[in-house]
């Protein structure tokens, strides 16, 4: 039988959308395969003679109707906007894509952690305000060489993230409920029970940290009560992960210097949510992972699959039970 895959990558911005050009080199690459191509309002019907769906969501009402599926993928590295257990349980594999998420992750992040410690934040806010401000930033700004960059939920992307660091002196310190037994690339490896032990070092601390159970307001009162004076709180992670209240606190009380976030609680947050409005945080609209190479390699990371797929052996990224939590790769 005709192995038959059902792709729905539909996205309002072109770098998030499979083009005919990516249709063509699929079809190219698998003459053997039916690809079939749909909007996600047509998915109900198509997904129930797919053998393989690729995909940025899955609704688990699809699976009550007969199906041959066997395998559905997503680009995303993130899997919590998927039913997991339901796909399980019918025993349809799931696999998401790694492995391109970190070049644009590790370059946003830097480039918060600049606007925070060369004072662009406080330029940017200031310069409409005042005459002039280079004390305000004679008080604020700090050197990133020789300062400590804390990385939760330190996986693939973390890793990525880490070799810039280092390019500008920083050390790295990775947080991972089970920390590899080397230390490649110099990173400080620390399990996530002691992540409150290394904060006091940390100027600055980055959370990538999916969201599962067992991270749910991982950043609480006492982990920011941990952070060293004056630093510097970015979250590119899941929202989820982060309790809002203590980090304003944290703000308020100076705990913290400053804080971004490329996630936040309610999406978009309401035009009178305090955390548009505090003069320490930034926002940025979970533009974490935009990246004009997205769509590229991730077609490449799918099209290698897709290769196993019909010979039979083992997917990468294959999401399993213990998927999640602050070991997992981003």
């Amino acid at each position: 039988m005709t192995t038959t895959a059902l792709i729905s990558l539909n996205s309002p911005y072109p770098f998030w959308q499979l083009s005919v050009r990516h249709a063509e080199e699929l079809r190219s690459a698998f003459p053997s395969v039916c690809f079939r191509f749909t909007e996600e309002r047509d998915t109900p019907v198509g997904i129930r003679t797919a053998d393989v769906y690729l995909g940025w969501s899955f609704n688990a009402e699809w699976l009550k109707s007969p199906t041959r599926l066997r395998w559905t993928a997503t680009p995303s590295a993130g899997v919590d906007h998927w039913p997991v257990a339901a796909l399980r349980t019918t025993g349809v594999m799931l696999t998401r894509g790694y492995g391109y998420h970190g070049k644009p992750m590790a370059e946003h992040a830097i480039g918060l952690l600049l606007g925070f410690s060369r004072g662009l934040f406080d330029s940017n806010r200031l310069q409409t305000r005042v005459v002039w401000w280079k004390d305000d930033l004679a008080d604020r700004f700090f050197d990133l060489s020789g300062q400590t960059l804390t990385i939760v939920g330190c996986g693939a992307v973390g890793v990525c993230l880490a070799e810039v660091a280092q390019a500008f002196g920083m050390h790295v310190i990775g947080v991972r409920r089970s920390p590899p037994r080397s230390e490649p690339g110099g990173i400080e490896w620390v399990p996530a029970d002691r992540v409150r032990e290394v904060l006091p070092r940390s100027r600055a601390v980055v959370n990538l940290l999916p969201a599962t159970d067992e991270t749910r307001e991982f950043f609480d009162e006492r982990t920011f009560r941990a952070c060293g004076p004056g630093a510097v709180f970015i979250n590119l992670g899941r929202a989820s992960t982060v309790d809002h209240d203590a980090l304003l606190a944290a703000l308020d009380s100076g705990r913290l210097a400053g804080a971004a976030l490329d996630v936040q609680p309610q999406k978009p947050p309401a035009l009178d949510d305090p955390l548009r409005h505090h003069p320490r945080i930034v926002l940025t609209p979970k533009s974490a992972v935009f990246s004009h190479a997205y769509m590229d390699q991730a077609v490449a990371f799918f099209r290698d699959n897709l290769r196993l797929f019909l010979a039979g052996q083992p997917l990468n990224g294959a999401v399993t039970p213990t998927h999640g939590g602050p070991h997992a790769p981003h």
